[in-house]
């Protein structure tokens, strides 16, 4: 039995805590989600609460195929991959902002044809961008202090899908616009034009958000109302019936029921209030179902995969490899954290999942191909010690 495990496991290859990871997170994703979407399924499939479990197995396995199957790729061909990825993701993301499939308001979802199937165009251009930037630095390390010939370019590749995704997703573009400026200073970028390019971005920010809070409700278009909302309801109104800030008070007394041991699976009583308590706020059911214990426990398996993604980044023989390692894990790693501060009262309500254990969607996809490109660079590294190994 453990030979055939270990033959099992043997086909995974890379970093074997980075898989272990994974089987944590889409564990407590089928545990969670067959709890929190009881609801949901009583509204919509009749009372089979079989439904969404079997969804998200479905799902599960499905991410688990797209990581296999990325990680075999030799993360150098990721590079020509990605320039393609960010050319291709800019007339889908203009695309969405006029003829998407909207959905609470918000045009970030793109309807394929034929199949039926969603997605958001954010999360490939999420991906694109990260693995754009890497390869934009890799190969600008040489001029990489020359601001007009190196860091300006990599300026416009940021700021183009960023401001084209805030429109309707402003949350994901700012964690996208943070991941960008850590990976340019990883890339030693000069402090100065950091500094220059953040001392600017803060400004527009303030600026923005001070006409935001500022200007009247009929001045306001799009999006804007939302944001203000958000942000007035999370600091000076809490707990309003109806309003945002309600998702906010029914997770903290899900948090509260919670206490610090496990009631068990499926002992859960606010999942029938808290809206999006399969998605957004699946992190407040599980501490009310495995207590303050099973929130750390989650935390700390998001902190020890970034941990295994910066040991990728001493070990990788190419900047490529540990640009993609960083900047694709600290992406994940910011959003689950802005996910769990959500739920925990810290942040105002922003809609980012979190990351392999909210219900199933496009989000999985792009998140398992992520990790597998991280896993690929892992592997590379496994393979070129074997060889060394062999030549000694």
């Amino acid at each position: 039995m453990n030979s055939s495990i270990s033959k099992f496991f043997e086909n995974f290859q890379g970093d074997k805590i980075i898989w272990m990871v994974v089987f944590i997170l889409f564990t407590f994703s089928m545990l969670a989600v067959y709890s929190a979407s009881g609801s949901l399924a009583y509204k919509y499939t009749d009372g089979d609460t079989s439904y969404y479990l079997i969804k998200q197995v479905l799902s599960a396995v499905g991410g688990i195929g797209l990581m296999y199957l990325a990680h075999l790729i030799n993360y150098k061909y990721y590079s020509r991959i990605a320039q393609i990825l960010w050319i291709i993701s800019i007339p889908l993301l203009v695309y969405t902002m006029f003829w998407g499939t909207s959905i609470n308001s918000a045009s970030r979802w793109i309807r394929l044809p034929l199949i039926g199937w969603t997605f958001q165009t954010s999360d490939l251009a999420k991906l694109g961008l990260i693995m754009f930037l890497a390869r934009m630095l890799t190969q600008n390390q040489g001029q990489i202090k020359d601001f007009k010939k190196s860091v300006l370019p990599m300026i416009g590749a940021i700021i183009i899908p960023v401001v084209l995704i805030a429109k309707d997703n402003l949350s994901t573009a700012l964690i996208l616009f943070l991941t960008s400026m850590f990976i340019l200073f990883i890339g030693r970028v000069s402090y100065k034009h950091l500094a220059l390019i953040m001392g600017g971005s803060g400004l527009v920010m303030g600026i923005f958000l001070s006409l935001l809070l500022l200007l009247p409700e009929d001045m306001l278009v799009g999006r804007m109302h939302t944001w203000k909302n958000r942000i007035e309801t999370h600091f000076l109104h809490k707990g309003l019936e109806g309003g945002e800030s309600y998702q906010s008070l029914q997770a903290n007394i899900a948090i509260a029921k919670g206490g610090i041991f496990p009631n068990g699976p499926g002992n859960s009583t606010q999942k029938h209030f808290l809206p999006e308590a399969y998605s957004d706020f699946i992190y407040a059911i599980i501490i009310e179902e495995y207590g303050l214990i099973g929130g750390v426990v989650v935390m700390l398996v998001y902190l020890i995969f970034f941990y295994r993604c910066i040991r990728i980044v001493f070990q990788a023989p190419k900047a490529f490899g540990a640009f993609l390692a960083v900047g694709l894990g600290l992406s994940l790693l910011l959003q689950a954290m802005i996910n769990m501060a959500v739920a925990v009262g810290v942040f105002p309500v922003t809609g980012l999942t979190l990351p392999l254990v909210s219900m199933g969607g496009s989000s999985v996809v792009f998140t398992s191909i992520a990790i597998g490109i991280i896993l690929s660079v892992s592997r590379n590294i496994e393979l070129k010690k074997g060889e060394e190994n062999l030549a000694i």
